[in-house]
């Protein structure tokens, strides 16, 4: 590799590293995610062989939460985040002071100072936002209630990131710890809490009083021009201004401006398109968000210090995902919403990895105490999706919302996804009066389902086989694949085909690679939507029979 290129070097390795171990992960049934801290792990400073620049490395990741978060922001109203605020402020709180406590009684075991305990437990309470948005993006659950609640617990969290981080400083020189230089008084600490605060209520301000009204305005004279190209540009340049201007205006962090900024865009009738346009981008700068955090990992201290990386991986896992669920039970909803809720938390990332490091520089921790943390944010990344597949299969067989299955059922077609399409398409199938069978992830399109009748429902994942089980395919007349993912779609089809080889399916397609992909796995009739409208159009520019003389 040559030097005068470390950024060119070090995506292409990322990529290209990333895509062959996330290749051989998804071969022997692994996460993806394993394959891609795997890659991460090669890439880094602690193995022989190429090593990508780490500082070039964790900016790229940066970028990549940026959007990921902008992507979530825009299906967010201020009405979603408000309707869980009693939920998510309090059990954020909560769960957080849990994790920190039982972090700083780890600390008290080993004899590490106070404030080592509890820069160290702080670390260890906040989640990844990459990890669980993922998870959330993965099974639709971001538009659901659980998803709701999660999106609003990890705003918490990111508020409460934002002020440890300007605080620690001051803290570390008040409590006369650390290399921070003269100890602040009483009164200094307290001014800077209080103008921490006031910057996020004036760009929060800024942002539902300016942004609500000119970013939809923005994108909308964009779209005007008729250029897709520059309505692209316009997406991205005000997902990454407003978060590099909330960054540096309002130290605030990336993350929560890029939030903000996808949630004044969702106010636009052109936020769907907004969020197909920047798909692309966030799911490779994703990935490279875990190559970075392999390149930070030390395979050493998993040698040197095997028991204390468990202990802090059983108060991630077990500790404060056991708190999790306690609270939000406490608050009165369902057992699969606190079990959604305690999983997704079940891991740490990226504020974790902050910070250590600024702790370290700070002389507030080790660099073992880093590493050690660094070790068990691994080992958590990597085990939550296995958390997340035994979730699946529990909402799959005890969820008490769910319908029995009716294994009677014959000559049902069987609906998969219940959205834009799918609801054209159920609408369809009621008028003829035959019996139908949706199965749909999101709890709002389950509960409209069930206010409008006429089908029996499944909710979980359809590629899942206990999902597919229930839906009785042995006796169904047809399998209708609605979901607009061709990769999730897919994954349907492929599944459906194995269990029973002579079922009529039909799936939806968004471009001739994507009939090509369906085709391939199994599906009889794939519906491409630009091909069906043209022949629409043509058939309609036809000219209409004469009816003179009757």
């Amino acid at each position: 590799m040559h030097d005068a290129t470390p950024l060119i070097a070090t995506i292409v390795g990322g990529l290209v590293l990333a895509f062959i171990f996330g290749a051989i992960a998804n071969r022997i049934r692994l996460p993806v995610i394993a394959g891609y801290l795997v890659a991460g792990v090669v890439a880094g400073p602690f193995t022989p062989g190429y090593v990508a620049d780490a500082h070039i490395a964790q900016e790229l990741a940066d970028l990549g939460v940026i959007l990921l978060m902008f992507g979530v922001g825009l299906h967010f109203s201020l009405k979603d985040l408000l309707s869980v605020k009693n939920i998510s402020i309090p059990g954020a709180a909560v769960q957080m002071g849990v994790a920190t406590g039982l972090g700083m009684l780890l600390g008290w075991g080993l004899g590490w100072p106070m404030v080592q305990g509890f820069v160290f437990g702080l670390a260890l309470s906040v989640a990844s936002t990459v990890v669980l948005l993922r998870a959330m993006e993965e099974r639709r659950l971001l538009d659901s209630d659980r998803g709701r609640i999660a999106v609003g617990w990890l705003i918490v969290e990111d508020l409460a990131m934002v002020l440890a981080l300007v605080l620690l400083p001051a803290l570390a020189g008040f409590l006369g710890e650390g290399k921070s230089g003269p100890t602040p008084g009483m009164g200094e600490l307290v001014q800077t809490v209080a103008i921490t605060i006031g910057k996020v209520v004036l760009f929060v301000a800024v942002m539902l009083i300016i942004g609500k009204r000119a970013i939809p305005w923005m994108l909308q004279a964009v779209s005007g021009t008729g250029s897709r190209e520059l309505f692209r540009l316009a997406v991205l340049a005000i997902a990454l201004g407003v978060a590099f201007g909330a960054a540096h205006l309002f130290d605030v962090s990336f993350e929560l401006g890029a939030f903000f900024a996808g949630m004044m865009m969702g106010e636009s009738k052109l936020s769907q398109q907004a969020a197909e346009e920047t798909l692309p981008l966030r799911d490779a700068f994703a990935v490279l968000f875990f190559v970075s955090i392999g390149m930070l990992f030390n395979p050493h201290v998993l040698v040197a210090q095997p028991w204390l990386v468990l202990a802090a991986c059983l108060i991630i896992i077990v500790g404060k995902s056991a708190a999790a669920f306690a609270i939000v039970r406490m608050f009165g909803r369902p057992t699969k919403t606190a079990l959604t809720i305690a999983t997704s938390l079940a891991q740490i990332g990226e504020f974790s990895f902050i910070l250590a490091g600024l702790g370290v520089s700070l002389g507030l921790i080790s660099a073992e105490a880093r590493d050690i943390l660094l070790a068990a944010a691994i080992v958590s990344i990597l085990v939550n999706p296995l958390l997340f597949v035994a979730l699946d299969k529990w909402v799959a067989k005890h969820d008490a919302d769910a319908p029995d299955e009716h294994p009677q059922m014959r000559g049902h077609t069987v609906l998969v996804g219940f959205g834009r399409v799918g609801r054209r398409v159920f609408a369809e199938l009621r008028a003829t009066g035959a019996p139908i069978l949706v199965i749909e992830t999101d709890e709002d399109a389950v509960r409209e389902l069930r206010e409008s009748g006429g089908a029996d429902i499944v909710i979980g994942n359809a590629a899942a086989a206990p999902v597919l089980a229930e839906a009785n395919l042995g006796s169904a007349r047809a399998l209708i694949v609605a979901v607009p993912d061709p990769f999730e779609g897919g994954q349907v089809v492929r599944a459906a085909r194995a269990a029973r080889p002579d079922l009529p399916i039909v799936a939806r397609a968004h471009s001739p690679d994507c009939v090509s992909h369906l085709a391939g796995l199994g599906a009889s009739e794939v519906i491409y939507g630009e091909q069906e409208l043209a022949r629409s159009m043509f058939e309609a520019s036809l000219p209409k029979p004469s009816h003179a003389g009757h």
